[in-house]
């Protein structure tokens, strides 16, 4: 079977809600990376055959298959069609594992892979206040009850479960934003990220962060919780391309690999829980590619709540400073559909830059799933 292999990975800065990207249409975020990527790859644009997007709530500006409409406005020839992926904050991550699916199978040679979600001018939740009913199912209610999944609950949940406390949430977000801030000082995600306009960097990142005013913060989701706006991810603005093709492809148009989509898998979990099931699926990725946990040199799990990569650090036993080590979500932002490409576009220039070989990224998802990504920069 064919290989895949990565060669470009870009990123736009992440915005704050009412940030710097406020204003761009998430169409015209998405063709900029998308525009970018082709150019970074070396690629002529007339080989790319398919742009593959994710994207979550798919209403308004995102709707009418927001993948086909930003390989268009990316300039990209007519002759290459796009479609819209949705798997909650792993959609870009899933358009990737899609991505290589096909080119690994024959379907083609060269895809574009990513997501971008607008939070400012698509609101999460749109999609569910627009049909205006419940969503929930009699065959839900069958199995679950009444429950409705919520995130910052399940946030809740993790946290009971695996015994962490408030201050132990409140210093990992802090250590989230120390080491963005470090990032950001050091130029670490200069290479990654493409400008929008005159915006280069992540804006949510607070260098100036401390323990006494996340401990200040409020609970988010119930009394007396421990998960508060402070050490969950920020509702951002963002997209991130990724160009997949094959080996023997990007040798014969002397196109140069950046890393090799080593395993990709999925998992799946209790759906009320829900942020728990980048554990299943870390446990597969490493049975499924014949490695262990002490061969991966970097992890990337996505910090939707503080409590998910403590309990999946807890669950797992990775070392600490491997996982998140340029900040995540918590600290850069958490645009829904672009998400799982941002991860996968830092952790693998994060690779090139320190010569680690192999990087895993894990993202949890609504309705309890997750992917997760081993990555090889070696012998590509």
């Amino acid at each position: 079977m064919r290989d895949a292999v990565i060669v470009a990975a870009v990123r736009t800065p992440i915005g704050k809600r009412g940030g710097g990207l406020a204003r761009i249409h998430p169409v015209d975020l998405s063709a900029l990376v998308i525009r970018t990527a082709v150019d970074r790859a070396g690629v002529d644009a007339g080989l790319v055959e398919d742009v593959i997007w994710g994207c979550v709530s798919q209403v308004g500006e995102q709707a009418s298959d927001i993948g086909r409409s930003a390989a268009l406005a990316a300039g990209l020839p007519e002759t290459v069609t796009g479609v819209t992926v949705d798997r909650q904050c792993g959609s870009s991550q899933q358009a990737l594992h899609f991505a290589a699916a096909v080119v690994m199978a024959g379907q083609c040679d060269v895809v574009i892979a990513g997501g971008v979600e607008s939070m400012t001018r698509i609101p999460m939740g749109t999609s569910s206040s627009i049909a205006g009913t419940p969503w929930t199912s009699n065959g839900w209610k069958h199995r679950y009850g009444d429950a409705v999944p919520s995130q910052g609950l399940a946030a809740e949940m993790v946290a009971e479960k695996w015994g962490l406390a408030r201050a132990e949430l409140d210093e990992y977000a802090l250590l989230s934003h120390l080491r963005a801030a470090a990032s950001q000082a050091t130029g670490c995600f200069d290479e990654e990220i493409v400008e929008v306009g005159e915006q280069a960097a992540d804006e949510g990142v607070r260098a100036d962060c401390s323990s006494p005013a996340l401990a200040a913060l409020r609970p988010a989701f119930c009394e007396g919780g421990k998960v508060t706006a402070g050490n969950s991810s920020q509702i951002s603005d963002g997209a991130a391309a990724v160009a997949v093709t094959t080996s023997d492809f990007a040798r014969s148009h002397g196109l140069r690999p950046l890393g090799r989509i080593h395993t990709a898998v999925l998992a799946g979990a209790d759906p009320i829980t829900m942020l728990t099931a980048p554990i299943p699926a870390t446990a597969r990725a490493l049975a499924r590619s014949g490695l262990s946990l002490d061969d991966i040199g970097t992890f990337e799990v996505n910090e939707a709540f503080a409590s998910v990569p403590l309990a999946w650090m807890a669950a797992t036993g990775a070392r600490a400073d491997r996982v998140n080590p340029s900040g995540g979500a918590i600290a850069l932002g958490h645009p829904l559909g672009a998400s799982g490409a941002r991860l996968l576009t830092t952790m693998l220039h994060r690779m090139r830059r320190g010569g680690i070989r192999y990087g895993l990224q894990a993202m949890c998802e609504g309705g309890g799933q997750a992917n997760a990504t081993i990555i090889e920069t070696a012998s590509t």
